[in-house]
């Protein structure tokens, strides 16, 4: 079986990549995307380089120079590089996700006015993430007992960004706390896979205006996020799938309601028309 390892230089990923080469049961294709907006970030890429050679692994490595961007155009961009390596290996795409990112991901989701499905992150089965049982301390224990050698990245430890705010205040609470969240994520994950699975199979005629309102509120508003998700690949947060559904009922023929930045309804008569309006 061929994957792909996403490796950024960091502690995380390097133990996975040591872990994986060891378990010798998979054809390994190391891949990392320098995102330029570190002043040493072409350091790291030459780190991973040299992984590949110690592991005697093929690297696969692409740079964009994103200074001054967002955190969610570098991660756009970087797992678009990532899907693609994938892709054209015919592999699975493995990232060194683990469990107190898991835990910081649904705090940002909830923070940020995500409904359910901020419990559900992480649900991705293009994605195979095996480190999610592991905690950071236990992967850091790993590398420091198998003398493994990392990049440190010097912004996780600023302020600014409001995952290391996050962060910090997560690191105060009990580690049965992140286990309760742990097993609540993989409860809602295979409820999220059964919903998604049940509308799929069901072919809903989601573009009748009419019949999304003969529907109860919360079962219309599941149909709405899964059909822009799967024409937009937008994640619609509470309050922006609230206007989608506002706009369904109520908005007049011949109108155009933006949903969110970049995303816009086009009502029609009986239908109605989502598009990126950055395209």
């Amino acid at each position: 079986m061929k994957i792909v390892v996403a490796v950024s230089g960091g502690v995380d990923s390097v133990v996975l990549l040591d872990l994986l080469v060891r378990s010798a049961k998979y054809e390994l294709i190391v891949a990392h995307f320098d995102h330029g907006m570190r002043a040493d970030s072409a350091a790291d890429a030459r780190f991973v380089e040299g992984l590949g050679q110690m592991y005697g692994l093929p690297v696969e490595s692409k740079r964009e120079d994103l200074s001054g961007q967002s955190e969610e155009l570098a991660r756009e961009r970087r797992y678009g590089f990532l899907f693609e390596v994938a892709s054209r290996h015919e592999a699975r795409l493995v990232t060194a996700h683990h469990r107190d990112d898991l835990v910081e991901t649904i705090a940002m989701n909830f923070q940020r006015g995500s409904r359910w499905r901020g419990l559900a992150t992480m649900s991705d089965n293009r994605i195979w993430r095996p480190l999610l049982k592991r905690t950071k301390s236990e992967l850091t224990n790993y590398a420091l007992e198998k003398g493994l050698e990392w990049c440190e990245d010097e912004t996780n430890q600023q302020t600014v960004y409001t995952r290391n705010r996050l962060r910090k205040k997560l690191a105060s609470l009990p580690a049965s706390s992140a286990e309760r969240l742990y097993n609540l994520w993989h409860e809602q994950s295979r409820l999220r896979w059964e919903i998604e699975n049940e509308i799929e199979q069901r072919g809903f005629p989601v573009l009748s205006r009419y019949f999304l309102t003969m529907l109860d509120e919360s079962t219309a508003k599941e149909l709405l996020y899964d059909y822009v998700w799967r024409e937009c690949g937008v994640s619609l947060l509470g309050a922006q799938l609230d206007r989608l559904w506002m706009a369904i009922k109520t908005g007049r023929p011949n109108t155009t309601w933006q949903i969110s930045q970049g995303l816009e309804v086009r009502l029609l008569a009986k239908d109605w028309r989502v598009y990126s309006s950055e395209k």
